[in-house]
């Protein structure tokens, strides 16, 4: 199964590509002013990709439950959903952007260089923890305790 991961910001989305076992960071989509024009470009990468699937980071608040960011992603996807073509589902973003930015810190990437990728990161480490639920269901269980 092909999937794309996705971190929608609000100047930037982070797109991350499945390969095999492994999500790689892809693309970062410089938001217009235009989302359905921003949903376009995601459905370009969707059917260049040959993904079966979008997997959408969802900031949930680190209790656990949707918040003010969280329902404007959830506002979003469901914009997003009849313009992708794929199913669109959501995971659990928490502290992405933070293994990111540190991922990137330990490969001595930084300042503007470090800006300009940490969201495509962040799509890759939102995907990677998606399909390694998918492959171990337990690994969601251990990775929250």
């Amino acid at each position: 199964m092909r999937a794309i991961g996705v971190d929608l910001g609000s100047k930037r989305v982070g797109v991350a590509l499945s390969a095999s076992t492994i999500a790689t960071p892809y693309e970062v989509v410089h938001r217009s002013g235009d989302k359905r024009r921003d949903h376009r470009r995601i459905a370009e990468l969707v059917e260049e990709a040959g993904a079966t699937v979008v997997v959408v980071g969802l900031p949930l608040s680190l209790d656990g439950s949707i918040g003010p960011a969280a329902q404007r992603v959830l506002d979003e996807i469901e914009a997003m959903t009849s313009i992708v073509g794929v199913p669109v589902e959501t995971w659990d973003e928490r502290l992405s952007t933070v293994t990111a930015e540190q991922s990137l810190r330990e490969q001595n990437v930084k300042g503007r260089a470090r800006r300009d990728v940490v969201d495509m990161v962040a799509a890759a480490v939102i995907l990677q923890a998606w399909m390694d639920a998918r492959i171990d269901p337990r690994a969601d269980e251990r990775e929250h305790a």
